[in-house]
């Protein structure tokens, strides 16, 4: 089985670095396009998979098309395939807000398409993936589609409705949590810490915080109650958070980018 992926960019590296290191697929099962062709020069040297010039060719040779482009370009991008897509293939798209509908109609025909929304903590195997097939795949379609995303953290299968909400929750949600470590710095580096280590310690704290609520199954709540004890520094800096509106703020962020994510 041969897995294609058009499109070379960061998260198609993060992915083709996951199922290589996994033993999901071997480099010689592995081919690329790109328009780029700095692009192509580097996933062929790190990963030594074989890169071809246009999208057609990959799509012809695939038995799964990963379509790893953003969303204003995944239009071209299935027009480039379309010729050479058949029932037997599987397409694979990880493009934020088209939904199986949309790249159905665009396919003209009935295509097998597992729609993905990661996130780039993939790109240290520790992302989170949602997958969403549409009625024509089946559950070995399934189970390489989890297969693949799961090489480089965690995948599970959502309903459709959902991956606007998904992509609020996880596929953005990266760049709330580094402005989060990036203030945390700041105040540290404010208080006299090299930057450096202030990067070190609020990272730290971040992927240390998130541990425990993923591997105690703890409510968030309870665990912070836990570090807030009474007439305390934590208590103090929690009143601060909830004054400033912390919660709504997060909130209303997340929200923003679901109605986005529907706009796209």
């Amino acid at each position: 089985m041969t897995i294609g992926f058009i499109g070379l960019g960061n998260m198609a590296k993060a992915l083709m670095g996951g199922i290589i290191s996994k033993g999901v697929f071997d480099p010689a099962d592995i081919i690329g396009s790109d328009p780029m062709e700095a692009a192509r020069e580097s996933a062929a040297k790190k990963f030594g998979i074989r890169v071809l010039n246009n999208n057609a060719d990959v799509a012809k040779e695939a038995d799964i098309i990963l379509l790893a482009v953003k969303p204003q370009f995944l239009k071209v991008a299935i027009a480039d395939i379309m010729d050479e897509i058949d029932d037997q293939k599987l397409v694979i798209s990880i493009a934020a807000g088209k939904s199986l509908e949309w790249i159905a109609k665009e396919f003209e025909k009935e295509v097998k398409v597992i729609r993905v929304m990661p996130n780039t903590p993939a790109l240290v195997g520790e992302g989170c993936a949602a997958v969403c097939p549409n009625n024509l795949c089946s559950e070995d379609d399934l189970n390489i589609a989890l297969d693949i995303l799961r090489s480089c953290g965690t995948a599970n299968v959502v309903t459709e409705n959902l991956m606007d909400v998904v992509t609020g929750v996880s596929g953005s949600s990266p760049a709330y949590v580094f402005l989060f470590i990036e203030a945390m710095a700041d105040a540290a580096v404010l208080g006299g810490m090299p930057r450096k280590q202030a990067y070190e310690f609020a990272a730290q704290a971040v992927l240390g915080s998130a541990k425990m609520v993923l591997e105690t199954g703890k409510h968030p709540g309870e665990l912070k109650d836990m570090v807030c004890s009474p007439a305390g520094t934590t208590i103090e800096a929690v009143k601060v958070l909830e004054e400033s509106g912390f919660r709504g703020t997060i909130m209303d962020a997340v929200e923003a980018a679901i109605l986005r994510s529907k706009e796209l």
